[in-house]
């Protein structure tokens, strides 16, 4: 499974476990004093974020194996902002005087970053935004940044695909009154954030392009939260009760908090469709027990992987041709199974 590097108008294949952008790096050669340990910091907007938690692991993960493979010494000093961008910004200030190698931040505010580089620039250590990407004027500030993500455009495409087939196959799979209109409603993450606002824009065009009767009954923002979607959902259930026949949510845990309200109201889960993002592993367990109907995967392992690698051969000084963009790969699931190849 390969991922995307993109950056100077051209595309690199990029296999994560492979860390051949790093002279040095696998390849033989090595300095006369070679460093022996590294320190990493790691930030992160909320670590109680499902999709948070596991890439974080992930990462962890990661570190283990490359310690295994290099017998370098890897410290991971992670910090969890729970969703204030003040304490970020006093977490970056504290890594920074831990003399990290290098920084991997999930930004609470996106349009906040410029901060965080203006700290980072100042002491010379490189920075890996991940998951919540700067604008590009922050990005091109400096050449020790870089940013690694799953591409929200191609994630809404796949989710809406996988209604867009199931539509195909069988209309009243998604149009349950067989009236000719899918009547939906739509659960959104951070009005702020990029990947919200892209993934509400192409799932619900490429449920039009794929010839999809739609009506949006109502839609609302629950940030990601399983919680804050499952009350929503409770007041839609109570306003338009059968009318709703699909829940089109921008990732799994609002999806599952939909599934929660669904049960909760006494609907049987099979007579409204609710399909995420993410493809967590309960997002998955809900899509083999039949309550999701469908959910677009990110490699976590690759995504980690880019993340640590990148941020790896950074602390040790390696030269890298890396661009500053990576894209995780991404692949649709329905019921457990791919549904379609990436």
């Amino acid at each position: 499974m390969k991922g995307k590097w993109f950056g100077g108008g051209a595309a690199l294949v990029f296999v994560a476990a492979a860390v051949l952008l790093f002279t040095g790096i696998g390849s033989g050669s090595a300095k006369e004093e070679k460093k022996n340990s590294m320190r990493i910091g790691v930030l992160l907007y909320r670590g109680d974020d499902t999709f948070i938690g596991t890439l974080r692991l992930s990462l962890e993960e990661r570190a283990k194996e490359y310690e295994k493979e290099t017998g370098i010494k890897v410290t991971l000093d992670v910090m969890d902002a729970k969703g204030s961008q003040n304490t970020q910004n006093n977490q970056v200030e504290r890594l920074i005087g831990l003399e990290c190698d290098a920084l991997c931040v999930n930004m609470v505010d996106r349009s906040a970053a410029s901060g965080v580089i203006d700290k980072a620039m100042a002491a010379d250590i490189p920075i890996v935004f991940f998951n919540r990407e700067p604008v590009e004027e922050d990005m091109n500030r400096w050449e020790k940044l870089y940013y690694v993500g799953a591409d929200a455009k191609e994630s809404a495409v796949l989710q809406g695909q996988i209604l867009v087939d199931a539509y195909k196959k069988n209309p009243e799979s998604l149009d349950r009154n067989g009236d000719k209109t899918v009547r939906y409603v739509l659960l959104e993450g951070e009005s702020s954030h990029q990947d919200s606002l892209i993934r509400t824009e192409w799932s619900i065009q490429t449920l039009k392009d794929g010839g999809v009767p739609l009506e949006k009954l109502t839609g609302g923002i629950a940030n990601w939260e399983r919680s804050q979607a499952s009350a929503l959902m409770d007041q839609w259930l109570k306003e338009y009760g059968e009318q709703i026949e699909l829940v089109i949510c921008n990732n799994d845990d609002m999806a599952l908090g939909a599934i929660d309200a669904i049960e909760r109201n006494g609907y049987l889960i099979q007579t409204i469709k609710v399909v995420g993002i993410d493809g967590t592993p309960v997002g998955q367990e809900a899509l083999k027990a039949g309550k999701l109907f469908g959910t677009v995967e990110s490699d976590r392992i690759q995504y980690a992987g880019a993340i640590f690698d990148l941020a790896a051969g950074l602390s040790m000084g390696e030269k890298t041709d890396a661009p500053k963009y990576y894209w995780s790969s991404q692949k649709p699931l329905t019921n457990g199974r791919e549904l379609l190849e990436n």
